[in-house]
């Protein structure tokens, strides 16, 4: 048996006459497992993009660098999904977590996640070889320094950097992936529902 998480609409009605109250409740029964684990893991991958570009921002601006754009865009995406986040779990403490709320919300967090990974990808993969992988793979991942020098330190540095866009990447893409999951979960339990 599988635990569900009721969440009540409630319908007043108030008659011309007389003043009647009738209230009907109208529940929607989510699937709390499925709901706990995407929680988990949506506040993983936004809290996984704000720390990586927040870090890379600093580390551009610390090299007197242009920080581009999309990095401000990725960390404002990812702030919105963790507030996205916060908001459904706010909704489901006070029991009024609606399918229509969480389809249109995830909807609109899943064409701006998707925007942000596709610039993110762009940027990684780029074509003719000026991508963030092609540059790693010539400059950081063919070299294999030993010893105490700085020049050991400063690859271990760029190792880091690789390493976090192909996290950042990867999260992206688990992301965006959940964010359409939970569209098509709220679909079901609005169709459960009817």
């Amino acid at each position: 048996m599988s635990e569900s998480i009721d969440v009540e609409r409630r319908y007043d009605y108030h008659a011309a006459r007389g003043h009647r109250h009738a209230t009907r409740i109208h529940k929607y029964r989510w699937p709390a497992v499925q709901l706990n684990f995407w929680i988990v893991i949506m506040l993983a991958a936004a809290c996984t993009w704000i720390g990586i570009f927040a870090t890379l921002v600093q580390t551009q601006q610390r090299l007197v660098l242009h920080v581009p754009w999309y990095f401000a865009y990725i960390l404002t995406v990812a702030s919105l999904g963790v507030t996205f986040v916060l908001a459904v779990l706010g909704l489901i403490f006070q029991r009024r977590l609606l399918p229509s709320i969480v389809m249109i919300g995830a909807f609109m967090m899943f064409v701006l996640w998707v925007v942000a990974l596709v610039v993110l990808s762009i940027e990684l993969f780029g074509d003719s070889g000026a991508g963030v992988a092609t540059n790693c793979n010539l400059s950081v991942f063919n070299q294999n320094p030993i010893g105490l020098s700085t020049s050991t330190l400063a690859w271990m540095q760029q190792k880091s950097i690789c390493q976090s866009w192909q996290a950042a990447f990867a999260f992206g893409l688990v992301g965006a992936i959940f964010l359409f999951w939970i569209m098509v979960m709220a679909y079901q339990v609005f169709a459960d529902d009817v």
